[in-house]
């Protein structure tokens, strides 16, 4: 069986947690005796994390940078394709990541609907060029959406070659609900269009299935949930008691993460100095649309002269990333906005690291199934000083929490359960 994914980058500047999702269904079913898997970037180049080993190639389609000119400037509609191949180098591209557009609805909604519908997003010529790409060394059997925002190429796809489509399902609402209307009804209405050109979905979390189904009106019969597993990076994960305390922080640094929830956390217990010389540790990225929020963060730390008590970690991977983990004591991302799974509390609870969540989108789902944290409500930043400072007073708990955790994720959530998983999705798309 040959799969092909395609996948829309980030291009690398933050910690995107659907695009290390989109890596690991890659490395996940490469290990599947019988399938031969490869990946292809849209928009942007894909996050740094991805490496050559992870099967994506070096060519982008669709690049970010004409797409929006092509959307923006009518002049430019018809401009010819060197002036495309200029424009989405990998050097433009990167630069465009870590601009506020990439990850801003504003100024992006017809372009959204243009992309979900497909007809004017996704030029002739360009779907062409991928058709000769796809079918040059045989066409493949199944191609996977990275997300339902991208719905208008399955269409397009269908009907150049005799292919089945798998979709990707995981916080597409963090970025239609964050449209004004009419376009966020409009997109979830296309969305629910558009579907009937893909086989099956695919979602980690009931959740988000759940969510899925209400947005669009579908039954959701052919959506399937496939937890998301990964293999970690230590086999054996050491831990010694150290003080003092230490609270962390792993994901995107935005507004909808809540990391000014966090902050504000932070500063009442250190007023509160339950926990005698406390820190906050930082990790994860951001885009040029997230500086003012973050400086605004940054002052309010300076306001109450505590500069010296926390540190921001430059990067987010590899080596770095481990280091990180091995600094704190407990991590939580207490996001604004529902998140449909969180692979970034897996990622803490595989280093031995509990995490502190809201009781919102997917988290009390994935904290049952792995056991490695407690979740709080309701969701107030005086919540979430109590629930922190309760759990870094009890260091048996925070220990208990954290081995249990990280032998649950390689148990229940390995890169093997998920590639069974997702092999079992793909035989019954074939059928």
């Amino acid at each position: 069986m040959k799969i092909v994914y395609l996948i829309t980058g980030s291009g690398g500047s933050f910690y995107c947690g659907n695009c290390y999702r989109d890596m690991l269904y890659v490395r996940a079913i490469r290990k599947v005796p019988g399938i031969k898997a490869s990946a292809i970037p849209l928009y942007l180049p894909p996050d740094k994390t991805t490496g050559s080993e992870s099967g994506f190639d070096n060519n982008v389609f669709f690049g970010a940078i004409s797409m929006f000119l092509r959307e923006k400037v009518p002049f430019l509609r018809n401009m010819p394709a060197f002036f495309d191949k200029f424009l989405d180098s990998k050097l433009f591209l990167r630069f465009a990541a870590k601009q506020a557009g990439t990850t801003s609805t504003e100024g992006y909604e017809e372009l959204t609907i243009s992309m979900i519908e497909g007809d004017n997003a996704f030029r002739k010529a360009e779907v062409d060029r991928l058709v000769r790409y796809l079918i040059k060394d045989g066409k493949p059997d199944i191609i996977h959406l990275s997300n339902a925002l991208i719905l208008g190429i399955a269409r397009q796809l269908k009907k150049r070659i005799d292919v089945k489509v798998v979709c990707s399902l995981l916080n597409e609402d963090d970025w239609i609900d964050d449209m004004e209307e009419p376009f966020r009804s409009r997109a979830w209405q296309m969305i629910a269009k558009e579907a009937g050109y893909v086989d099956l979905f695919v979602t980690p979390s009931s959740y988000y299935r759940e969510l899925f189904k209400s947005k669009t009106g579908l039954k959701g019969e052919n959506v399937h949930v496939v937890p998301l597993g990964f293999d970690p990076e230590k086999d054996e994960v050491s831990r010694t008691d150290r003080e003092p305390s230490s609270i962390g922080f792993f994901s995107r640094i935005n507004n909808y993460n809540g990391f000014d929830k966090l902050v504000d956390a932070f500063i009442e217990m250190k007023k509160q100095d339950q926990v005698p010389g406390l820190s906050l540790k930082i990790c994860g990225g951001y885009t040029g649309i997230d500086k003012e929020f973050i400086s605004a963060q940054i002052k309010k730390i300076r306001d109450n002269k505590l500069e010296k008590s926390v540190k921001i970690y430059p990067e987010f991977e590899g080596d770095k990333k481990l280091e990180f983990f091995r600094d704190v004591d407990l991590i939580s991302v207490p996001v604004r906005k529902y998140d449909g799974y969180g692979l970034y509390l897996l990622e803490a609870n595989a280093s031995g690291i509990p995490v502190v969540q809201p009781a919102t989108g997917a988290f009390p789902e994935i904290v049952e199934r792995t056991g490695g944290g407690i979740i709080y409500s309701p969701d107030t930043v005086s919540e979430l000083a109590d629930n922190l400072t309760k759990l870094l007073k009890d260091k048996k708990k925070i220990a208990s929490l954290g081995e249990k955790g990280s032998r649950k994720v390689r148990e229940e959530l390995s890169l093997a359960k998920m590639s069974a998983g997702l092999a079992e999705v793909y035989n019954k798309a074939m059928l």
